[in-house]
């Protein structure tokens, strides 16, 4: 069958009125009506549309074998492309524990799970960070010519190389995962696990000023209780030498020179208080009061006849030992170190080279058909 014939193919699927068709084919040549007996016919005859196509099986197969070379040239030269992982979770309370030690007994608030994850995945997800890998990491890799590029496109380019993701947010919304694409497989899981790495020294970073600054306001309030302390314990035996004298001008005046103690007289908690401390105070004889003064007079510190004292210092000795060591605290856990990749993500060639298969056939009847048509045009005209 000539290649002309399957215009009145493509015809009978494009006309669809009867008589329109009739009306077209009274203008055609006789020829023309001769050799389509099935124009007037609204069924598309597939044998005959077949046969059409395969009598230019050779201009079918060349457009085939052209996107094949084609596609299988891209899939075989570009270069590949391996993506490494690694998933973090949320600590374990025993990992943080360093955070906590001791915290009860001076009266610092505690450090829980959720609160340090939440520092670590805000430094994880944080732009500086990003930033800071892309500076130091990410663009030294690059070749001379790679980093003269526009900041932006090379900064736009990284985010596509590095993800963070949460991949399954419903039952594991603690579950981050950071993956790296990139043409070196080692490079992909070095990346992968340095970010995850500076990602954990920046929150450990941020958790130790934290506890240092919750440890030095601590201390500040504890400074500041013992001071007042000390202050106030000097008041009180500046009140009690005032007293002391009164009560001496008092005794010398009476002629009481030793205790003045009657039995039955000062057996009530009372009477008791005022004899040494109230009232009564010069009662107890000029020669007790001289001795008392005299102590007082001398004495350089308070601090043995403070009773909260002591307490005070020993939270204070213990806030300024506390020293966090790193290799102690765990502010995330590793849900798997990325590996070298071994297979590459990119490119599928098996899909690539499907696609060039039938993009190419597709292509090839498309241009069998056109061909057709052009054929069958010339035929009419001449």
């Amino acid at each position: 069958m000539p290649p002309k014939v399957c215009l009145s193919l493509l015809q009978s699927q494009l006309y669809t009125n009867p008589r329109s068709k009739e009306h077209m084919d009274e203008d055609k040549p006789a020829v023309y009506r001769q050799r389509n007996p099935g124009a007037h016919s609204d069924e598309v005859d597939l044998v005959e549309l077949f046969q059409c196509l395969w009598q230019q099986k050779l201009l079918i197969i060349a457009f085939v074998a052209v996107t094949t070379v084609a596609a299988a040239a891209f899939a075989f030269l570009s270069p590949p492309e391996y993506e490494a992982k690694a998933g973090v979770l949320p600590p374990r309370l025993s990992d943080i524990a360093a955070y906590n030690v001791g915290g009860g007994k001076i009266n610092l608030s505690e450090f829980n799970v959720s609160d340090i994850y939440a520092a670590f995945k805000t430094n994880l997800l944080s732009g500086a960070l990003r930033r800071t890998f892309f500076r130091e990491t990410y663009l030294p890799s690059l070749p001379a010519d790679e980093r003269s590029r526009a900041w932006d496109e090379l900064w736009e380019e990284f985010n596509e190389t590095l993800i963070v993701k949460v991949p399954d947010v419903k039952n594991k919304p603690g579950f981050h995962e950071v993956t790296v694409a990139h043409e070196s497989p080692v490079l992909a899981a070095e990346w992968v696990n340095l970010y995850v790495t500076m990602a954990a020294i920046k929150t450990e970073q941020d958790m130790e000023e934290n506890l240092r600054n919750k440890i030095a306001a601590r201390t500040n309030v504890i400074e500041r209780q013992i001071d007042a302390l000390r202050t106030t314990a000097q008041k009180q035996r500046e009140d009690r030498i005032v007293r002391l004298r009164e009560a001496l001008v008092v005794a010398e005046a009476v002629g009481f020179d030793d205790p003045q103690v009657v039995a039955g007289k000062t057996s009530s908690d009372g009477d008791l208080a005022k004899f040494i401390d109230g009232n009564l105070m010069y009662m107890r004889g000029a020669k007790a009061i001289r001795t008392e003064l005299a102590v007082l007079e001398k004495r350089e510190k308070d601090d043995p006849f403070i009773n909260e004292l002591r307490g005070l210092e020993n939270q204070l000795d213990f806030l300024k030992q506390i020293d966090i060591n790193p290799d102690d605290v765990s502010v995330f856990r590793l849900d798997g170190r990325a590996e070298i990749p071994e297979t590459p993500i990119k490119p599928n060639k098996v899909i690539i080279l499907i696609l060039g298969i039938i993009l190419g056939g597709i292509l090839g009847i498309f241009a069998a058909l056109i061909r057709s048509m052009v054929e069958n045009r010339k035929m009419q005209v001449d």
